[in-house]
């Protein structure tokens, strides 16, 4: 079936961006445009058309950037059920992806894309909000389930997730590093210490 316009334009973004995502993983910011088209099966010229050029292909790949926890399998769980049990399938889920084999690459692409970000406040600008739609979605896992005789608030909810976010990411590492290798249910009973009032904050 032939693509339309419309559609051969986004197959051909799609494609750059994910080729820049694997060239800046492994060059950082010493990535070409050449190695990137390459990769695409696409020209430079391409990548001028559809991004102005490679400065808004990086800030594309920035703003596209999803982060280390795909949360779709954790939306489909029951919304009824308490915080702990939420907190308990992220934790367990998390370290479930630092011991894939595919999350040694995604680190880097991590490492990489800061160098990338640090002294571009354009880049910087996007990873941030990046972070915070990230931060969003973790939060709307947690808000209106019950703890402590009492739904979540939006606010509660924030705190704990941006808490939980580095907790695990922390984990996380040192799984993919070979540090320590934790079982599921230690990632668990760290997640679970942090459902404190003093975490949490008022409601």
């Amino acid at each position: 079936m032939r693509l339309t316009r419309a559609e051969s334009k986004a197959a051909n973004k799609r494609a750059l961006i994910d080729a820049a995502r694997e060239v800046v993983g492994k060059e950082g910011s010493q990535a070409k445009l050449e190695d990137i088209a390459e990769l695409a099966g696409l020209t430079t010229g391409a990548i001028y058309s559809l991004f102005g050029g490679k400065n808004d292909l990086m800030v594309a790949m920035v703003d596209d950037y999803a982060g280390p926890l795909d949360l779709r399998p954790v939306q489909a769980i029951d919304p009824s059920l308490p915080l702990e049990e939420v907190v308990a399938e992220v934790a367990r889920q998390y370290r479930r992806m630092s011991a894939d084999p595919g999350a040694a690459g995604q680190l880097l692409f991590e490492t990489r894309v800061l160098d990338l970000v640090l002294n571009d406040p354009d880049l910087l600008g996007k990873l941030n909000a990046s972070v915070r739609s990230i931060e969003a979605d973790f939060a709307a896992l947690f808000t209106g389930r019950e703890y402590g005789g009492a739904p979540v608030t939006g606010e509660q909810a924030m705190r704990l997730a941006r808490a939980l976010k580095a907790l695990l990411s922390g984990l996380g590492q040192s799984v993919v590093l070979g540090t320590h290798d934790s079982s599921e249910e230690f990632f668990v009973d760290l997640a679970h210490a942090l459902i404190t009032p003093k975490v949490l904050g008022p409601a």
